[in-house]
């Protein structure tokens, strides 16, 4: 994979970054909204404040794990690299698959959806290549620079630099935030409905402790006091023999299904972001056929996923591996592997089966079923009909 003549990239962007601690304060939605209006100002754009608010909305769960089960069908999927003559290169398909850089490629294509603009560098050692995302706070796309410090006006102007489009390559619109921009509220509000139902947890699972004694009287004040305190670690108060303590209702029952509510709310908003359907979430309501719609739409999203990445490694990626050494020729492609109904395909195959001789190592290959050899007929000339639920369940 490597040529005689070994190059180095001399830019080297991300390694004259400072690094910073990233404040951790309680975001809402006027946060955002700021931090939205600096990222698209026209003539002084900042994207520090969004993609650090960014990076605290992915410590949501749900989020998190939409965005990863769409890429993942993504990266698990085989490719192969052929050639210009549309021949396979077996031996650097092999290479490139079990190659740990090379995914990280692909999962930083497929992030320039999730998160918007995606600039990476190279690195290259004399065993191995380094894929480095260049931190999206620290990169100004509108106007083509690098700064070293995120809160700077100022840096190094990449789009003109030598390396660009070999030892830097970038995916995705420069005014591009990325779908995880729209699912920011949502993040949000589910946020703040899980946490007053946290809140009404506290309140109604330990229900506050009260105590009615006269108050004018401080003996028997610092004895109940003292009472209180030895009773356990609940919320509690003293009032005055004449006054009255009770919690104010809304006619709501305060078993959280307001909140609930809203949280679902949230989390079905931002599965049919990412994933384009609700999958295996609504468990009173599912059934077999909605689930299998909702993962044939989830296929068509990954799918275009994949056409993505085949383009921007045809027009970006492989050639600039080959112009830095990587790769051993020029005019490579990727293509996804497509996958097989098999369902559909094993209902075709018996159709022809009684006019046409299939092979034995095909059936194999695609239906893992072991031939030993040719059944007898029926008396009434019929052969056996095997069931494909017997291999597909």
């Amino acid at each position: 994979m490597k040529n005689k003549k070994f190059k180095q990239n001399n830019f080297q962007a991300t390694r004259s970054i400072q690094p910073k601690a990233m404040a951790r304060t309680r975001a809402d939605v006027m946060v955002w909204k700021n931090a939205l209006a600096m990222a698209q100002h026209i003539e002084n754009p900042k994207m520090f404040p969004y993609y650090n608010l960014v990076a605290d909305m992915m410590l949501d769960a749900h989020a998190t794990s939409q965005i990863q089960n769409r890429k993942q069908k993504t990266i698990s999927t085989n490719f192969s690299i052929k050639k210009t003559s549309g021949e396979t290169h077996k031996e650097l398909t092999t290479l490139l698959q079990k190659s740990h850089w090379f995914n990280e490629i692909i999962s930083q294509i497929l992030d320039s959806q999730f998160f918007g603009y995606t600039l990476i560098e190279f690195n290259r050692t004399e065993d191995n290549l380094l894929v480095d995302l260049v931190p999206r706070q620290n990169v100004l796309p509108q106007k083509g620079i690098i700064v070293k410090d995120y809160s700077d006006d100022k840096g190094l102007d990449y789009l003109n630099a030598p390396e660009y489009g070999t030892w830097l390559l970038d995916f995705g619109k420069t005014s591009d935030l990325g779908l995880i921009n729209k699912a920011i509220p949502h993040i949000l509000f589910s946020r703040f409905a899980q946490s007053c139902w946290s809140e009404l947890c506290e309140i109604y699972g330990i229900p506050p402790r009260v105590m009615h004694t006269n108050t004018q009287d401080p003996n028997a004040l610092r004895r109940a006091e003292k009472m209180m305190m030895d009773m356990g670690a609940a919320a509690w108060f003293i009032i005055d023999d004449t006054e009255k303590f009770e919690f104010a209702s809304t006619g709501v029952p305060a078993n959280g299904d307001v909140y609930n509510g809203l949280i679902n709310l949230c989390r079905e908003n931002i599965s049919l972001l990412f994933s384009g359907a609700i999958i295996g979430q609504d468990t009173k309501y599912g059934s077999r056929g909605k689930e299998h719609s909702s993962l044939e739409i989830l296929q068509d999203l990954v799918n275009a996923d994949q056409t993505l990445v085949e383009e921007y490694m045809a027009s970006k990626v492989l050639p600039a591996l080959y112009a830095i050494g990587i790769l051993p020729e020029d005019g490579l492609t990727l293509a996804y592997d497509q996958t097989e109904d098999l369902t559909e395909l094993w209902e075709r195959t018996k159709d022809i089966l009684p006019y046409k001789t299939v092979s034995n190592d095909w059936l194999k290959e695609k239906f893992s079923i072991e031939i030993t050899g040719d059944r007898t007929l029926s008396p009434q000339g019929q052969q056996f009909a095997w069931n494909p639920d017997d291999f597909f369940g």
